[in-house]
């Protein structure tokens, strides 16, 4: 991946490199957009990737100055971030299944966890049984300190987006699909729980 650059956050006036900030557009109607990949053409503006930082903008009406004029500005654009953050990390994990990267399944994640190269992540479906995650957690604590775990989507949304049922467990090997996902669940934390609270959850298990 390409050395990140640094950006000024028109909420904070802090700056920071592209990989903590989003990048917003405006149409030729004049209503802020989304622009994810940071590929949108004309002007663009750079905000911290955190719900806390699209209020503060509005209440500083930093999009106005960022844009050099009147925008119109959603009121779920904070929502629409985090939408498209969740479905360009699903995509990302379908790459990582065609490019060989991804286990599935409590067999291979376990498998996988014990292997070298020490994985990049552990992905855990939010509405999946704690009792499968958490011999999965004591497995990682011992034979991969440190092993990222994210638990912010659901097995539908997984087995949406690796076209199968019922997915739960995974384990994303090193690459560039892991270091994308990073970026992108980096950002997603500003928007949601990655690691939610242990709470009751239906029995499922893949």
């Amino acid at each position: 991946m390409k050395a990140p650059r640094t950006r000024r956050c028109i909420a904070t006036g802090e700056t920071a490199h592209e990989d903590a900030l989003v990048r917003l557009a405006v149409t030729p109607g004049g209503d802020i957009i989304p622009d994810i990949a940071a590929k949108l053409p004309g002007r663009g503006a750079w905000i911290s990737a955190s719900r806390e930082a699209f209020i503060q903008a509005v209440r500083r009406k930093a999009f106005d100055r960022a844009f050099e004029g009147p925008v119109s500005v959603p009121e779920d654009l904070a929502a629409q971030v985090e939408t498209q953050l969740v479905a360009r990390a699903l995509s990302t994990l379908g790459l990582s299944r065609r490019a060989g990267r991804l286990a599935m399944g409590y067999d291979a994640s376990r498998a996988a966890i014990t292997a070298l190269p020490v994985p990049a992540w552990r992905i855990e479906a939010s509405d999946g049984s704690a009792d499968g995650r958490g011999k999965l957690d004591q497995l990682a604590r011992g034979a991969a300190p440190g092993l990222r775990v994210a638990m912010c989507f659901t097995a539908e949304e997984l087995g949406g987006a690796l076209g199968r049922s019922g997915v739960v467990h995974l384990v994303l090997a090193p690459g560039p699909e892991a270091d994308r996902f990073t970026v992108l669940m980096d950002k997603l934390a500003g928007f949601r729980a990655v690691v939610p609270p242990v709470a009751e959850r239906p029995a499922r298990e893949s």
